[in-house]
């Protein structure tokens, strides 16, 4: 099974471009997720994109984590009801360092492989970049007409939107390009809430020298309920065992109703989706027992801290 068969299969793939399957299925291909360093620890939001990487590293492809030092100074409006407060450059610094830790542990960075994975930093090329220069090269292939077509855009004119936030998806839009243009990524990968600014990036792409470029997005993981995902009373359920202790990780996951814990499975979990049926259906006969939220809470409990971890929450889960 194609690497898109089996995300379309999870309920993966929401919005994707012509011909991006024919391109995982014709090379190995260079593909890029952005994260936003907007704390020094992703949270378990951030899940999807990690795994969407490591998916696409299995299935022998090359992965390309991009930390957004640059971007992450400005603010992405995309999904958001207003402006956000800016931080300063130490602090952004100091959330990538974090986050590029973090990622070293799910993702192959073996330099002696051939799609071993590689972290950026876009602060490094755009840090250079005069306005001047950016306005002339970048901003004259991207019309304002088509940049407030973009539904994250759109939304935010109601409420007021700044120059600085609208420029994020041309900022955006030229990191693909960048990408694409030096090191040959082909493919950009994120939330629903992104398909604006990536097809923005396709064409940059096009229109300032041709290139493939491809782009699919996954929907955003909400509960059954609509709520937002990836929260508890105690606020965000990070990755770093200093914020989110494994026991506290654990229990989050194990405290999932059944319908949330079926679909969070199939999008999180890396076991055959053969199996998440057969698991789904066996809960149904049961559910009292919780097999579907334990086997969920003990895959990714060992996959974000390790073995011993679980163990000890499992222990005080017992107590």
């Amino acid at each position: 099974m194609s690497l898109i068969a089996e995300l379309q299969e999870r309920g993966l793939i929401q919005d994707i471009m012509p011909g991006t399957e024919e391109q995982l299925n014709k090379e190995q291909t260079s593909a890029y997720v952005g994260f936003d360093p907007t704390a020094d620890s992703l949270h378990v939001g951030s899940l999807l994109p990690i795994t969407l990487l490591m998916r696409l590293q299995r299935a022998g492809h090359k992965p390309y984590a991009l930390v957004g030092g640059a971007t992450g100074l400005i603010g992405d409006p995309s999904g958001k009801s207003s402006e956000r407060n800016l931080l300063d450059m130490d602090t952004i610094q100091a959330y990538c360092a974090g986050i590029r830790k973090q990622l070293e542990k799910f993702l192959d960075f073996d330099e002696s492989k051939p799609n071993a994975a590689v972290m950026l930093n876009n602060y490094n090329w755009l840090k250079d970049y005069s306005f001047l220069d950016f306005i002339r090269d970048i901003g004259k292939h991207i019309t304002v007409n088509y940049m407030l077509s973009k539904e994250s855009v759109q939304k935010r004119l109601e409420t007021g939107l700044s120059f600085t936030e609208f420029s994020y998806q041309l900022i955006q839009g030229f990191d693909f390009y960048h990408l694409n243009h030096q090191l040959g990524v082909k493919l950009q990968m994120g939330g629903a809430d992104q398909w604006g600014n990536m097809v923005t990036g396709t064409e940059l792409i096009r229109r300032k020298g041709g290139g493939d470029a491809f782009a699919f997005t996954c929907p955003l993981v909400t509960k059954a309920d609509g709520s937002k995902f990836g929260k508890s009373e105690g606020g965000n359920i990070w990755l770093d065992p200093a914020k989110t202790s494994p026991y506290q990780f654990y229990q989050f996951w194990l405290n999932q109703d059944d319908t949330d814990a079926e679909r969070m499975s199939y999008i999180f979990s890396f076991r055959p989706v053969a199996e998440i049926r057969a698991l789904a259906e066996e809960h149904k006969t049961a559910p009292h027992l919780r097999k579907l939220q334990k086997a969920l809470a003990e895959e990714l409990t060992i996959l974000v801290h390790s073995k011993d971890d679980l163990e000890r929450a499992q222990r005080a889960s017992e107590i």
